[in-house]
């Protein structure tokens, strides 16, 4: 079986007993060591072990002594804590060379050395030192010259894109980070969970069966919900499709579809295509991709639109100083605490805004909503979408 480590951080331990007279400072200043860094330990040391120069210990044998302890303290010292960073790293390579093998197969590719090696960026020595651990570890075998997970691999690699996914339908839904900062995140925190821990939040998000770019959740048990789709660079000219899924890696790449205001379960139909790029129209705004680009975006081909399609959104950033208008809805790309904020405080479809006035340096805007003067910075107020309405009506 795997070993699962339960944090790569291990503060806040005890040891069965603590030192004592003044070293006792010492042994408090280690075990709370995340207030206090390393050179404060250091001078700790040396003043608390000071005292034993009553005894006649000359001052270089306490240097030494203070020295010993900021390097070579059990699990806390400088030289524990670079071996355990070499530990971490080498789970992290692991775990994403199972993710990119695991990624490979299911796509129909044929992983090898050179692949392993350009997605972890290393060396190739550094690839094939990295899988012949994992193969003693039957994580993978080199069966008739192709690198494949084993079934303890593969379970391990999905526990792996479990608990990515998970992190970024968290942090979409939950935190008020930028879509564009819940790959990198994620990337980081999915090393640092346990299977126990990924159930606790599945719980916790009640059951999520994709993450917000459309990617299918495996369960516990691997499982994991597919829906075939196409590129929407197949999709023909007056093409209907609904998005299924946005690709987050290139990240320079995943960063256009985001300033598109793509998202999965948006409709679309295809306007224009050419050997270069692609147009089409979706959400309420014309949309234009270089088709490398278009190629990131997974579409399912439908009959016809199942949701109405805006002629023209506008924002109620755009609404001008004591003009009132209608709340449609807010932007899908609004998420989590935010969303939940806007809505807390009153713009919910068929409310009536009124932008009231404008700070001196034109933003934040104070608006009348349900009798309530609201202050919204532009980025927010430009979430809100409106239509324009009868004035004598609104009165």
């Amino acid at each position: 079986m795997t070993d699962w480590p339960p944090s790569i951080f291990p503060y806040g331990s005890t040891f069965k007993s603590a030192p004592s007279s003044c070293s006792n400072v010492v042994y408090r200043a280690l075990i709370n060591r995340s207030a206090i860094d390393h050179i404060m330990i250091l001078i700790i040391a040396t003043v608390c072990f000071a005292e034993v120069g009553n005894a006649g210990l000359s001052p270089l044998l306490l240097i030494f002594l203070a020295l010993a302890l900021f390097f070579f303290f059990p699990k806390r010292g400088l030289f524990a804590q670079w071996r355990q960073s070499r530990i971490n790293l080498q789970k992290i390579q692991c775990e994403d060379s199972l993710k990119h093998l695991y990624n490979e197969e299911i796509g129909g590719q044929k992983p090898n050395m050179n692949s392993v090696a350009g997605a972890l960026n290393v060396s190739l020595q550094k690839a094939t030192d990295l899988l012949s651990s994992m193969e003693k570890r039957t994580l993978i075998t080199f069966k008739d010259g192709n690198l494949r997970l084993t079934s303890e691999g593969k379970r391990y690699a999905l526990h792996v894109i479990r608990a990515h996914r998970l992190w970024e339908r968290y942090l979409s839904e939950e935190t008020g980070y930028a879509e564009k900062e819940w790959h990198r995140k994620a990337e980081k925190l999915e090393h640092q969970m346990t299977p126990e821990q990924a159930d606790a939040l599945y719980a916790k998000l009640n059951r999520p069966s994709h993450d917000p770019h459309g990617d299918p959740i495996p369960t516990a048990s691997g499982d994991m919900d597919t829906e075939p789709g196409i590129s929407l660079n197949i999709l023909p000219v007056d093409g209907l499709a609904q998005i299924l899924h946005l690709e987050d890696e290139p990240a320079s790449i995943y960063a256009q579809l985001v300033a598109q205001g793509l998202r999965p379960g948006m409709e679309l139909r295809v306007l224009e295509k050419t050997s270069d790029h692609i147009r089409f129209w979706a959400g309420g705004d014309e949309h234009v991709l270089a088709t490398i680009v278009a190629n990131s975006v997974t579409i399912h081909p439908i009959q016809e639109l199942q949701t109405p399609q805006i002629v023209a959104k506008q924002s109620l950033a755009h609404l001008s100083v004591g003009k009132k208008a209608q709340v449609q809805q807010l932007d899908p790309a609004c998420r989590g605490a935010e969303r939940r904020r806007l809505l807390d405080l009153g713009f919910v479809p068929g409310a009536i805004v009124e932008a009231v006035m404008k700070s001196p340096a034109g933003d934040p805007t104070a608006y009348r909503v349900r009798g309530t003067l609201i202050a919204l910075r532009r980025e927010q107020a430009d979430t809100v979408l409106t239509t324009s309405i009868n004035e004598e009506l609104a009165a």
